[in-house]
């Protein structure tokens, strides 16, 4: 849900699809004014330098007084996650700088683009029975790349890293900020090393080191993650039950665009939340939703298995899988056989392709770091990150309360640390970023807001409930029937309270509704009850049509509050 608000951020400016120039193409999304986007010819392998693609950029030309000289450079992580899209979020932090979002070769604005639908649909499938071969599918994709003329070993961190240093002297930049999050934090560290001259400083959102064999960390990282949340033990409960008797879940599969029953184990569980932890909203509500699973409401099963669908397509699983097994597979021991699906899948379809292991580059920048993590990050834990951070020679760190992976995109303070930070990167300790992020409150556990979400339609009782309060409230007032007026008032005062109480909550945690609403609104359902008996009690002395409709939509709209909603 958060990419949604992201995005909504990114495109606030006045949208901008810009022309092509010589060198320069079509911005493939909506884009801020004065932006214009290209793509960098490069060779596929540097090595053999003969067949050439293309690595695209935008940039985002500042007009402010007071321009700074050094732009920043952004690339997001996945691997094989774009970039391009968040360019006016990105203005929005640096103001007084040129702004360039730089895609990943082989991404998704990047061309040729190595999408493996074969291997999404596979891990999707992770979720039917018999699970889907993943291996035989990443290799069907590996096939069909290879006769459209793509070398796999061309799509490796040195070559992104050779990319953005040829990109900053193409654009005749005398130097910029580097500026990675989460994977791409490897890939920034790696060009300010390349680059000494070329880079001013350099940010590290949810770093990642290179020393960190992250998939034999996996595990533990999210054991580490849920320990601190204080979910632990119903998790452990959570897996157990599911385990035992796995739920069968109504999801939507994003690559067809039709509904499928999703049959969800604890750790198919597991790993989805492994993922969903990486948003700050969800580790927010984790408290609430564990628990509640522990207690067999499977009902909140159903945005899991929909946010795993729509993760799938967020990635190039080509340019991902050919990253990941030469840089980061290559270098774990995977000793103890995890258990979530996505840790096995990305090992089996390394051990089918087979691609070369890279050598790291291991050198350290010279000029100042700003890393950053999540309390709750499952991913790139500050346990790892902050004492890497700390060796580097002029690296510093700060750790962002209740947030998770990615901080820039979900705090204020960590994007003022990190503005600040760029103004000025002067030596020293990092100060310390304390966001005021509220807690939720008492939840009451109902999947009623989620389905609701996916088909409007299902809040018609609501609506009928309220409308049918405000027209008696009016018409009994205009006729001086104090009876019905102020059982019409109830119904309209108990609808403001819900509506009121569910658009709290969304504005602070719009994530927290796919686990319930707050338990205010269970008292609240007496306000309720009162509109329908004094609404049933004129119906005692007045047994008109009116009075007899009004009645029933009052029961009936109890019916569904009880038995559906609550």
């Amino acid at each position: 849900m958060i990419i949604r608000v992201v995005l909504a951020l990114a495109l606030s400016a006045p949208p901008v699809m810009t022309s092509p120039a010589p060198g320069r193409r079509d911005c493939p999304v909506a884009m801020p004014p004065r932006t214009t986007c290209g793509f960098l010819v490069v060779p596929e392998r540097r090595d053999t330098p003969d067949r050439k693609i293309k690595v695209g950029y935008a940039v985002r030309h500042s007009i402010a007084e007071d321009r700074k000289p050094d732009p920043v450079v952004y690339m997001s992580g996945g691997p094989g996650s774009a970039s391009i899209q968040l360019t006016g979020f990105l203005s929005q932090m640096f103001p007084d700088r040129d702004v360039v979002t730089v895609e990943q070769r082989g991404g998704k604005y990047s061309e040729p683009t190595l999408g493996c639908p074969e291997t999404a649909a596979a891990l999707l499938g992770q979720l039917r029975r018999p699970p889907a071969d993943v291996a035989a599918a990443a290799v069907e994709c590996r096939d069909r790349l290879a006769r459209q003329g793509v070398d796999l070993r061309g799509y490796n961190t040195k070559e992104i890293v050779a990319d953005v240093v040829a990109l900053r002297r193409e654009l005749r930049y005398a130097s910029w900020n580097l500026f990675g999050v989460s994977y791409s934090t490897r890939v920034m560290l790696d060009v300010a090393a390349a680059d000494p001259e070329g880079t001013r400083s350099v940010v590290l959102d949810s770093f990642l080191p290179e020393s960190v064999n992250w998939y034999d960390d996996a595990d533990r990282n999210l054991a580490g993650t849920l320990a601190m949340l204080g979910v632990e033990d119903g998790f452990d409960a959570m897996r157990a039950r599911l385990n035992a008797s796995p739920a069968r879940v109504p999801a939507t599969d994003p690559l067809l665009g039709r509904a499928f029953t999703a049959r969800m184990s604890g750790d198919d569980v597991a790993t989805i939340m492994a993922e969903a932890l990486h948003e700050a909203d969800v580790s927010a509500v984790a408290p609430a939703l564990l628990p509640a699973l522990t207690r067999g409401h499977d009902e909140l099963l159903r945005p899991l298995a929909d946010a795993a669908g729509e993760g799938l397509i967020s990635h190039e699983f080509g340019l991902y899988h050919a990253v990941q097994c030469q840089d980061e597979v290559p270098f774990n021991t995977f000793t103890t056989k995890s258990r979530l699906f996505t840790i096995n899948a990305d090992k089996a379809v390394c051990d089918a392709w087979r691609l070369p292991k890279s050598q790291p580059v291991g050198a350290a920048p010279k000029a100042p770091v700003l890393a950053l993590g999540g309390q709750y990050d499952p991913t790139t834990p500050p346990r790892t990150s902050r004492p890497a951070a700390e060796a580097l020679p002029d690296g510093r760190f700060t750790e962002i309360p209740r947030a998770a992976h990615a901080v820039f995109l979900s705090s204020e303070c960590a994007r003022r640390k990190i503005a600040e930070f760029v103004a000025g990167p002067t030596p020293g300790t990092a100060a310390p970023c304390l966001d005021a992020r509220g807690g939720l409150g008492d939840l009451h556990v109902t999947g009623a807001p989620y389905r609701i979400s996916r088909t409007p339609w299902l809040a018609a009782p609501f609506a009928l409930f309220a409308l049918a309060a405000l027209v008696q409230l009016v018409s009994a007032a205009l006729k001086g029937r104090a009876t019905a007026a102020f059982g019409g008032l109830a119904g309209v005062a108990f609808a403001g309270l819900v509506a009121q109480s569910v658009y709290g909550l969304a504005t602070r945690n719009e994530t927290a509704l796919a686990v319930g609403v707050p338990g205010m609104i269970v008292p609240y359902t007496w306000v309720a009850v009162a509109s329908a008996v004094l609404t049933a009690a004129v119906l005692l002395r007045r047994r008109r049509w009116p009075q007899i409709t009004a009645t029933l939509i009052s029961g009936g709209f109890l019916v569904w509050w009880f038995t559906w909603f609550l």
